[in-house]
């Protein structure tokens, strides 16, 4: 079948292609549902809880693949109250014990690292330092394109070339602490307006070094990133999240397509497992923008495992993995609201859970976090 929209239906009980195995380099997925990698905001002092392990264990199925919400890489990545990090010893060991929860239930566990760059604010920052970036412009608008303040978003501070590679070695370290923890690989952020997409993106990046200007310049770090989080775990481990159609906090690209098919030439010369790439419809997180643009022209440049993200229900998941336009989709709310989301796509049912937006980043270590309900007897 020729990549491509479909307007099929999928309906009934029969084997669904969401529902078909599939091989992502040395992993053998029982199934294309991912879930995506979501904020919880539950992670005191930045260190991963044990209730984490009920979370992630609910969601996990055999042969499952499922990505951890964003790790802060250092101290300066933090930009949330009560996200998790894996830079310390007491961070990897918290780790542990959800990884090895997922494992038990035969899940495909990969930590996505974050760092947030210019979205953060003192309060987040070594000695109250500001937050780092590869410009000094503060953000004008934040991910849901409110208005902001300069209290919660100050201007950060542009990093020197000489600092790069510091940036670039905590990231590694990262990687090698995940794998440490337990986990099976990781997911490097390149999206959502944070510190790698700012440097990618034209309207925040205004570098006249070889870090800034010219396309090739704006992808140096991020690419440098990759390549040594690859190098340090192996690119079988390794997957990267892009959103280069999107403006999440302030952070847009005047030419989306050529700077997204350029960074998908240049992860397939490092040879990493997967690049996960948020749809161009989610120009804001409430898909409701149209756009001309289109993932088809990255998914035939890219030669890895193709996940693509924003605003999937069961049939257009279908639909996207019949036609060819990826090889696994990614569900965040929806995954979040309904633990056995597999399950429901099985069964095809008409009843899901609907995600409470009150409780997406609060910090009860229950409600809106391990309460959704599964469907009666299948568990």
């Amino acid at each position: 079948m020729t990549r491509g929209e479909s307007n099929e239906v999928f309906d009934g009980r029969e084997t669904i292609p969401l529902l078909t195995p599939f091989k992502m380099g040395n992993f053998n997925l029982s199934h294309r549902i991912v879930l995506a990698p979501l904020t919880r905001s539950r992670s005191y002092n930045f260190v991963a809880q044990p209730h984490a392990i009920l979370y992630y264990s609910q969601r996990t199925t055999k042969g499952g693949f499922l990505i951890a919400e964003g790790a802060g890489v250092s101290q300066t990545a933090q930009g949330y109250p009560n996200t998790p990090g894996i830079w310390t010893r007491e961070q990897v060991e918290a780790w542990k014990p959800i990884v090895r929860g997922v494992h038990e239930k035969g899940g495909i566990f990969f930590l996505q690292l974050w760092h947030a760059g210019r979205v953060s604010n003192y309060g987040y920052q070594p000695e109250g330092k500001p937050p780092i970036s590869c410009t000094n412009k503060p953000l004008q608008k934040d991910i849901s394109n409110n208005a902001t303040t300069t209290d919660k978003y100050p201007p950060p501070r542009r990093v020197s070339i000489d600092e790069i590679p510091l940036l670039v070695n905590d990231f590694k370290i990262a990687a090698r602490n995940a794998i440490e923890a337990g986990f099976d690989g990781v997911e490097i952020h390149g999206a959502h307006g944070y510190l790698l997409d700012q440097f990618l993106k034209d309207k925040v990046n205004d570098r006249d070094d070889e870090y800034g200007g010219s396309l090739e310049n704006r992808c140096r770090f991020p690419l440098e990133v990759t390549k040594a989080v690859a190098d340090e775990i192996g690119a079988d481990k390794v997957g990267v999240r892009l959103s280069p159609f999107a403006d999440y906090h302030d952070c847009e690209d005047s030419d989306p397509q050529v700077l997204a098919i350029y960074m998908a030439e240049s992860l397939n010369q490092l040879g990493i497992l997967y690049c996960h790439m948020i749809e161009p419809r989610m120009v804001t997180l409430d898909n409701s923008n149209t756009t001309k643009w289109s993932l088809m022209p990255i998914r035939e440049v890219f030669k890895g495992t193709f996940i693509v993200a924003g605003g999937y229900d069961r049939n257009d998941g279908n639909c996207a993995i019949a036609c060819g336009a990826a090889d696994l989709v990614a569900y965040g709310r929806l995954f979040l609201a309904n633990p056995d989301l597999p399950k429901r796509f099985e069964l095809n049912v008409d009843e899901f859970n609907h995600a409470d937006p009150t409780t997406f980043y609060t910090h009860d270590p229950v409600q809106g976090y391990t309460d959704y309900p599964f469907l009666q007897n299948t568990i």
